[in-house]
C-alpha cells in the first residue's frame, strides 16, 4: 500500500475535504495548495499524478492528531520533586490474624 493509498483511505474514512486536509497540514506549519493535494488523489496513470512522500504523510498524521485531540499541553520546565514519606515515624503493624492461645 502506497502513501497515496493511505492518504486516500484516511480522507474517505474521516470524510475530509481538500480544505480540511490543507487546514490539518497547516496545524504543523506545512503549507500545500489544493492543486498539489489533488495530484495525490489522481490515478497512477494520469499525467498530473504525483507520489505522496513520507514527509507529507508524516506531517498529515501529526496534524491529524492535533486536529482530533487538540494541541499538546505545555510542559512545566521546573523540575518536580515528590515528597517521600518517612517510614521511621510509624512502626509497622502486623496485619496477620492473631494466633489462638493453646491450653494444655
Amino acid at each position: 500500500m502506497t502513501n497515496n493509498d493511505i492518504l486516500k483511505k484516511l480522507r474517505v474514512a474521516l470524510k475530509l475535504r481538500d480544505d480540511d486536509i490543507v487546514k490539518i497540514l497547516s496545524l504543523v506549519d506545512f503549507r500545500i495548495s489544493k492543486s498539489e493535494l489533488g495530484a495525490f488523489f489522481r490515478k497512477e496513470d494520469h499525467p498530473k499524478y504525483m507520489e505522496c512522500g513520507d514527509q507529507i504523510l508524516r506531517n498529515f498524521l501529526n496534524g491529524l492528531v492535533i486536529h482530533l485531540r487538540g494541541p499538546m499541553p505545555k510542559k512545566d520546565s521546573s523540575p518536580k520533586t515528590t515528597k517521600i514519606p518517612n517510614l521511621k515515624s510509624k512502626p509497622l503493624e502486623n496485619k496477620s490474624k492473631p494466633q489462638k492461645k493453646r491450653n494444655n
